[in-house]
């Protein structure tokens, strides 16, 4: 585990991230979560998480999207948070490209209702080799659908509702093994509740009073999920975590 006392002068933030093995996953890809949280457990200010984020979160979780083979993300964040494709800068998609990855990892969506406006930057501005992918499931709106599709990759993964087990299993099989999900509370709680999380990256902000809303909304039944501490950080204010799944 990395510790870092406070003050401790850290090269590169992203470093420690970096060198974390993920090249086995207990299925069919490693899918970390990347959250922030405030001192009182909310994880967002007025409906938004970009309110909640401090200075040294907003770079890491910048910079956090170089590890990720696709960055996954549920429709009302989105929404909210006004999405567009993944930038990095040019020394980390060079790092990527000798990895044999693309420039920058596309974004994935997931939705059923799949009301967007197709327009918006996260389908618009996405580049041609890391075109936006639209995860839905059968019983969606077939001609919004059809919409979908003009613009996005699209993925159907379960019958009523997505279901992550198999939209993991979708982006597996595309060569996505590695997944960045960015929330919201929702879907990361779905996630866990299928045992599909293996990493949790949360970041503490020096914040109380937000939102009532946690990191993650567990569906009701779905038990425990234990998660071991394998690294902690601190830059001013802002603590970082990072956590595996335990063992069974």
């Amino acid at each position: 585990m990395y510790e870092l006392e406070r003050g401790a002068e850290v090269p590169d933030a992203l470093g420690p991230y970096l060198e974390v093995d993920r090249s086995r996953p207990r299925h069919d890809c490693w899918v970390t979560g990347h959250m922030v949280a405030g001192l009182d457990g909310t994880a967002s200010v007025d409906g938004r998480v970009g309110s909640l984020s401090t200075k040294p979160d907003q770079e890491l979780f910048r910079r956090m999207r170089q590890i990720a083979d696709i960055v996954l993300v549920g429709a009302e964040t989105v929404r909210r948070e006004g999405y567009g494709s993944v930038r990095l800068d040019e020394d980390a998609q060079a790092q990527r490209r000798t990895k044999g990855q693309s420039p920058t990892p596309p974004v994935a969506v997931v939705s059923r209702s799949l009301a967007f406006d197709w327009t918006a930057k996260v389908f618009a501005d996405a580049p041609v080799y890391a075109r936006t992918h639209v995860i839905t499931c059968a019983s969606s709106d077939p001609i919004r659908r059809a919409e979908a599709e003009g613009v996005a990759d699209v993925i159907v993964a379960g019958d009523d509702r997505v279901e992550p087990a198999a939209a993991m299993r979708a982006l597996a099989e595309r060569g996505h093994r590695v997944v960045l999900c960015e929330g919201g509370p929702n879907w990361l709680g779905e996630l866990v509740a299928a045992d599909r999380l293996d990493e949790l990256c949360l970041s503490i902000a020096p914040l109380m009073g937000g939102d009532p809303l946690p990191v993650s909304v567990t569906p009701p039944g779905a038990g425990l999920a234990e998660f071991e501490l394998k690294g902690t950080m601190a830059e001013s204010d802002t603590l970082f975590l990072r956590y595996e799944r335990k063992p069974q």
